[in-house]
């Protein structure tokens, strides 16, 4: 059985943590405190724009993994994201927009992380040592082979976020590794292994920073071009929007507005009669049918706009 935290010694740890690029010091850059404010903030600046290159030099890999999280999501699987410290907070941070962006019960994407909620503001401390917890974790979810689990971490040696890959792959469920350094004991224990390569951090070992960015690009696309493959959106309008507040119902009005061209007063009266239901309310216009048609009609596309005003004639 595995350890529930790293058993590594002290010394050993830190001679690991001293070969990650994320944790290497930069020399020329030991007087930053010395510099005028304007000068670090083009410094961190000029950091920030390379980051975009590096997720560009694993687009393929990231498009292969989307697309076995979307074919395991059409079969009613879940996306769990894990992680411990900054990797866990953006990956809750990613799951919990996905319901009023794209209407998803908040169980279909789900943000773990190390330590539970309490960590997402105060450090739980060892907690993302523990591959136990991560697998503690994953069976409160009642993990299933549909499934897909993405752990993420920096530095790709985090016990909590490999013990969460290797939980859901016993349990024959879709694995990704989301690392930031090369050859990461994360990327090698998951299905598919996205390795995005930032280098050395301004502030050494600071990975809130470009990793951290780089993970916030990566897990936009995971969950935002997910959704479109689902066909939760029609062209690059948020067809499946909650109306949840009064912001939003304005949105609803606007896309539906950009979708058919119709004027207010057709589109309110489509989206009472649709409930509101954007993605409804649309088909209603352009198909000149009913509520309760426009609701079989997307039942039998599969929730697909385009495909069931096809199916409209």
């Amino acid at each position: 059985m595995t350890s529930t935290s790293d058993p590594r010694a002290p010394r050993d740890l830190r001679t690991e943590l001293e070969s990650l690029t994320t944790e290497a010091f930069r020399p020329e850059l030991a007087d930053i405190d010395r510099l005028p404010t304007l000068d670090i903030a083009r410094l961190m600046n000029g950091e920030d724009a390379t980051v975009a290159g590096a997720v560009a030099a694993r687009l393929p890999e990231i498009a292969a993994a989307i697309d076995a999280v979307a074919e395991r999501m059409a079969r009613g699987g879940r996306l769990v994201y894990a992680g411990a410290g900054t990797a866990g907070r953006l990956g809750v941070l990613d799951a919990s927009e996905c319901p009023p962006t794209f209407n998803t019960d908040p169980s279909r994407v789900v943000g773990l992380i190390a330590g539970g909620p309490s960590a997402m503001v105060t450090s739980v401390e060892g907690a993302e040592d523990s591959r136990e917890l991560a697998r503690a974790d994953l069976d409160g979810l009642g993990l299933a082979p549909a499934d897909t689990v993405i752990g993420i971490s920096a530095s790709g040696r985090t016990p909590y976020a490999i013990g969460a890959v290797e939980h859901a792959r016993d349990h024959g469920a879709l694995t990704i590794g989301l690392a930031c350094n090369a050859a990461s004991p994360l990327a090698a224990a998951a299905d598919h292994g996205i390795e995005i390569v930032v280098g050395p951090e301004l502030l050494t070992g600071s990975t809130r920073l470009k990793a951290g960015t780089a993970q916030k690009l990566v897990l936009n696309m995971m969950s935002t071009i997910t959704m479109i493959r689902l066909g939760k959106t029609y062209g690059n309008l948020m067809v499946d929007v909650r109306a949840s507040n009064d912001k939003l119902r304005a949105r609803s009005h606007r896309i539906v507005a950009l979708a058919t061209g119709a004027d207010d007063k057709e589109i309110e009266e489509a989206l009472t009669a649709t409930d509101g239901e954007v993605k409804n309310a649309i088909l209603t216009i352009l198909a000149d049918v009913d509520g309760p048609t426009a609701a079989r009609l997307l039942e039998e596309s599969g929730g697909h706009l385009r495909a069931a005003l096809a199916a409209a004639g």
